[in-house]
Formats: C-alpha cells, structure tokens, sequence
C-alpha cells in the first residue's frame, strides 16, 4: 500500500477515536482501534494515549506475523488480540476495543446478549457471546477471542469492555455504537420485567437478511 493510503487510514483511525470518545464509549486511555493495512501488516492505536486526542504520526504498525512493531511509542497492550483476530477472520478488516458503560456492565456481570429480542439485533450480530475473563494483553485472551470471534461480529469481555470487527472501520465503529444501543435496550426492559424473545419462526426469516442489515 502507498503512503497517501496509509496516511488516510491513519486519518480515519484518529477520526474514529474521537467518534468513540465524544459517544462516550471510551474514557481517558481506554480502548484500541486497528485497521488491516496489507497482507502482513496493521495499523493500531498507541499505548497510554487518549483516543479523543490521536495524531496520525502516533498511529503504529504491527506484523502480522510476528508482532514487530514500528513506530513511535509502544503498540496497544491489547495487540495479540487484535493479531489474533486478522488471522482468524480474513474478511475483517478494521476491529474496535472500547468500554460502552451499558455493554461493560453486563459483561462485569457475566451475563452474554444472546436473548432475540428485536429484529436489529438479530440482523446486525446474531447473538453477541460473552468470552470468559483473561488477563488484558496476555496470549490467553488473544486465543479465547480468536476463537469467539469466528462466528460474530461482536463479543462482549467478562469484566473487561468489547470488540467489534468490521470489513472497515466505520463498520466496526457503527456495530459498537450499535451494541451499546443494544445493551442499553436489554437494560431497559429487564428493569420494566421480563424480556420477551422473537419467536424462531421469526428469527428464521430474519436470518437471511444477515447478509444485508438494515441502513
């Protein structure tokens, strides 16, 4: 990729951590963004370096490979599963680590988003599974995402926050927006009483529309 392409992806990275700072979806230091920038390397976002305030020059690279890093600073600790997640999903192009107050709520308190309760939520992601508690930056939260990442498009972290992939970065950026609106609603209507789920005659029509989700 030539310079000018990078340069706008790392444009588009800063862009994103400000969308995700003014949504209140981060806080301070929190969280991480990366984009796929070719067959063997990424772009990520800078350790200890509030998302509402990047700089382009402070975006780092990332092989794929190896985790080699180049650039100033130091790559995010959450790296390996950011790398973890380009090996297991070649569509997946761009992934977002945040900490939505809703959605981090309920994976501080174990509980998944599996529950079908509206039509958007089963076209946009399905089910949005709860991966169980590692260690921030270790190689077992690398393994255990990597593996719960095959089949979704989100997850939520036991006790930690959530990702969300994307074929771009304003697809990723947009389901986390979208998860949190989701976590927000399942808050919502447990504190009204008892959540009714879309019947399986239902989930099943909606199932094909998976591949082209509502605008």
């Amino acid at each position: 990729m030539d310079w000018h392409s990078e340069l706008l992806l790392r444009q588009e990275i800063v862009k994103v951590g400000k969308r995700l700072k003014q949504e209140g979806l981060v806080a301070h230091t929190d969280g991480n963004i990366s984009v796929r920038l070719d067959a063997n390397w990424i772009l990520i976002t800078p350790s200890g370096v509030n998302k509402g305030e990047l700089k382009p020059n402070q975006i780092l690279k990332v092989n794929l490979s190896d985790g080699e890093a180049e650039g100033l600073g130091k790559p995010s600790v959450e790296t390996p599963f950011h790398l973890a997640i380009y090996k297991s999903r070649e569509d997946v192009n761009a992934v977002v680590h945040a900490h939505p107050p809703y959605a981090t709520a309920f994976a501080a308190a174990g509980i998944s988003l599996k529950e079908p309760i509206f039509p958007e939520m089963v076209v946009r992601f399905g089910e949005i599974p709860l991966v169980p508690y590692a260690t921030p930056g270790t190689e077992r939260l690398a393994e255990l995402v990597g593996e719960s990442i095959r089949d979704h498009e989100a997850l939520l972290l036991q006790n930690h926050g959530a990702i969300t992939v994307g074929q771009n970065l304003e697809e990723a950026c947009g389901l986390m927006e979208a998860l949190e609106w989701t976590a927000k609603v399942f808050w919502l209507a447990k504190a009204l009483g008892e959540l009714i789920p879309l019947r399986p005659s239902e989930i099943a029509r909606l199932a094909p529309m998976r591949s082209n989700p509502f605008k």
